[in-house]
C-alpha cells in the first residue's frame, strides 16, 4: 500500500547536503530512545523464561556438606556403671543428591506457559517496534508542518508588509483613506505575533524529535509538494479490520495471556495429582569422637529409589486456586475480546482518516487554486478602485491558511496510513523506506 503513495515525481529544488531522511531519523531513534530500549530489555528477559520451564523437567543435582567442632563433659552418678569423661570431637561430611522428575504434570504445563510467555514478550516487543515507528514519524512530520507553518506566516507578513506599504503610498496621494493603512497595520501586527508563536512551535517540535533520536537535525528532508496520494490496498475497511483482529499485536499479546490462564488453571487442577521422583544419593560422614565413644569413625551410604508423594488435604488451598484460576481465565478471554474491539475500531478510524485525507488534499488543492485566483482578482480591483484593502488582506489570509491546511492534511494522511498498518499489525521498516523515496531529494 505504501509503494503507491507516489505516483507522479516532478522536478524540485534540492535541500542541503546535510538533510536527513525519515529513515534515517527513525534508525536514531532505534539506538536512542528509552522507551524501547526497554522494551528490548523486556524481550530478553520474557525469553529466559523458556529456559527455566525447561528446567523444571531435567534433573537436578545438590551437593550439601559441614563441619562441626564440640565439646563433650560427661559427669557420672555412677563411676561403677560410666565413668566421667572430657573430650573434644570434630565431624565433617557431605551428601551428593540426584533427583528426576518422573511424573509432575505441574511442571510440564509450567514449561509450556514458559514457550507462550517468550511469545507473548515477541509480540509485546513487536508492538513497541511499531510504536516507535509511528511516533518517529509524527515527530518528524511535525517539525515539518511546524517549519512549513513558519514559512507561510513569514511568507504572509511580507505581502502583508507591501500592501501596508501600498496603502500608505495611496493615502499620500490621496487616492485611499487611512483605514487602509490601519487596516493593513493591524494585519502586520498580527502577523508578527504568530510568527513568534510559530517560531517557538518549530523550536517545540525540535526538541521533541532531539529528546526521540538524541540528535538535533540541521535540516530535514520535506515532502515534494507534487507527491499524489492513493487509497489503501485494499481498498475495503473490513479486509483492514480482518487483518487486525486476527494479527494485531495487542490481540496475539492477548491472544498469548488467554492460553497462558488456561495452562494455568490446568497446573493449579494437577495440584491433587500424586509426583514420583527418582531419587538418588551418596552421603559421607567423618567423626572423632562421640558422646558414646571415643573413637572415631567414617561412614559411607549410597542409596537409589523413588520417591512418590501424594496430596491429600491442603486445608482446601488447591481448590481455591483453582477457582481462582478459572476466573483469572475468563478474565483474559475479556480482556482479549475487548483488545479485539479496539483494534477495529482503531483501524475503523486510520481507514476512513486514510479516505478522508485524501479526498481533503483534493478539495484543498483545488481551494487553492480558486484562493490564489480570488487574490489576483481582489488586487486588481483594488488597483482599480472597485475593492478595498481588506479585501485584498481576507484574499491573502485565505490563500496562506489554505497552504498551510494543505500542507498539515498531506503528513496526516501519511501518518494515518502508517497507523492503519501499524493497527493490522503490518507495519514494518520498508514501510518508512517507502515514505522516505517521496521526500525531496
Amino acid at each position: 500500500m505504501i509503494r503507491r503513495l507516489v505516483i507522479a515525481l516532478f522536478a524540485c529544488t534540492p535541500l542541503a547536503a546535510a538533510a536527513e531522511n525519515l529513515t534515517q531519523v527513525y534508525q536514531d531513534a532505534r539506538s536512542y530512545d528509552a522507551q524501547y530500549g526497554a522494551a528490548r530489555e523486556a524481550l530478553r528477559a520474557g525469553l529466559e523464561r523458556v529456559p527455566q520451564g525447561r528446567a523444571l523437567l531435567l534433573p537436578s543435582l545438590n551437593l550439601t556438606a559441614n563441619t562441626t567442632r564440640s565439646h563433650l563433659e560427661s559427669d557420672s552418678k555412677n563411676e561403677a556403671v560410666q565413668l566421667s569423661f572430657e573430650r573434644d570431637a570434630n565431624s565433617h561430611g557431605y551428601a551428593l543428591t540426584f533427583t528426576q522428575p518422573l511424573y509432575r504434570r505441574q511442571n510440564w504445563l509450567q514449561a509450556g506457559q514458559a514457550e507462550l510467555q517468550a511469545k507473548q514478550a515477541e509480540f509485546a516487543f513487536g508492538q513497541a517496534g511499531q510504536d516507535l515507528l509511528l511516533r518517529a514519524a509524527q515527530a518528524y512530520f511535525d517539525v515539518l508542518a511546524a517549519q512549513d507553518t513558519l514559512a507561510l506566516v513569514r511568507a504572509q507578513k511580507a505581502a502583508i508588509a507591501e500592501q501596508l506599504a501600498q496603502a500608505k503610498r495611496n493615502f499620500e496621494v490621496g487616492t485611499a483613506t487611512i483605514t487602509d493603512t490601519h487596516e493593513a497595520q493591524a494585519r502586520y501586527d498580527l502577523a508578527v505575533a504568530q510568527e513568534i508563536s510559530a517560531q517557538n512551535d518549530v523550536e517545540v517540535r525540535r526538541r521533541a524529535l532531539q529528546q526521540l533520536t538524541g540528535k538535533e537535525y540541521t535540516e530535514l528532508k520535506a515532502l515534494r509538494p507534487d507527491v499524489k496520494l492513493s487509497p489503501p490496498d485494499p481498498n475495503d475497511m473490513q479486509s483492514w479490520v480482518s487483518l487486525a483482529e486476527k494479527q494485531s499485536y495487542s490481540v496475539l499479546v492477548q491472544d498469548a495471556a488467554v492460553e497462558i490462564a488456561r495452562l494455568e488453571a490446568q497446573r493449579n487442577s494437577a495440584g491433587h495429582h500424586p509426583t514420583l521422583d527418582l531419587v538418588a544419593s551418596h552421603s559421607y560422614t567423618s567423626q572423632s569422637a562421640s558422646q558414646l565413644s571415643s573413637a572415631g569413625s567414617e561412614l559411607n551410604n549410597s542409596s537409589v529409589g523413588l520417591q512418590l508423594s501424594v496430596p491429600l488435604y491442603q486445608g482446601g488451598g488447591i481448590s481455591s486456586r483453582e477457582r481462582e484460576a478459572a476466573y483469572n481465565l475468563e478474565r483474559t478471554r475479556q480482556e482479549l475480546e475487548n483488545a479485539r474491539r479496539t483494534s477495529a475500531l482503531a483501524t475503523r478510524q486510520a481507514y476512513l482518516a486514510v479516505i478522508n485525507g485524501i479526498a481533503q488534499i483534493s478539495a484543498l488543492d483545488q481551494a487553492l487554486v480558486s484562493s490564489q485566483s480570488a487574490l489576483q482578482s481582489n488586487r486588481l480591483g483594488y488597483e482599480v478602485g472597485v475593492r478595498i484593502n481588506i479585501d485584498v488582506l481576507n484574499a491573502q489570509q485565505q490563500v496562506f491558511s489554505t497552504r498551510r491546511d494543505l500542507a498539515v492534511a498531506r503528513y496526516n494522511t501519511i501518518t494515518n496510513f502508517l497507523r492503519l498498518k501499524a493497527a493490522a499489525g503490518a507495519l514494518r521498516e520498508q514501510d518508512l523506506e517507502e515514505v522516505s523515496r517521496a521526500l525531496a531529494q
